[in-house]
């Protein structure tokens, strides 16, 4: 008797726990989107020609960086995949998505 209910409820506890540790992972990686879009944000207001570089390295693996320019702000968008977990990953996948905007010094200054 008890090992029929060991046989049922193992495997549902070992997906479960993939399932919180792929939660796990995709968490950080929205936390990588938030702060890659911050950094981007930033140098772009501050007028550096690399603020696409500087996002991508902070943004996880297969990111894509977008920055749109305004007259007095600079926004930074960030995009990544965060696939599931082995063979759920094609029910499991998301799209991360951060978005900073800064204003642009040199708009505020008058330098520009």
């Amino acid at each position: 008797m008890v090992t029929a209910e060991t046989a049922v409820g193992l495997p549902a506890l070992v997906l479960l726990a993939v399932m919180l540790t792929w939660g796990v992972v995709a968490a950080g990686a929205q936390i990588r989107c938030v702060d890659a879009a911050r950094v981007g944000a930033r140098a772009a207001a501050r007028g550096d020609t690399d603020a696409v570089a500087r996002a991508t390295t902070a943004a996880p693996h297969g990111a894509k960086v977008q920055v749109a320019l305004d007259a007095d702000t600079a926004r930074v968008t960030v995009e990544a995949p965060c696939p599931g977990p082995g063979r759920l990953a094609a029910l499991l996948s998301v799209r991360l998505t951060a978005t900073a905007v800064g204003a642009r010094e040199d708009v505020l200054t008058g330098d520009g």
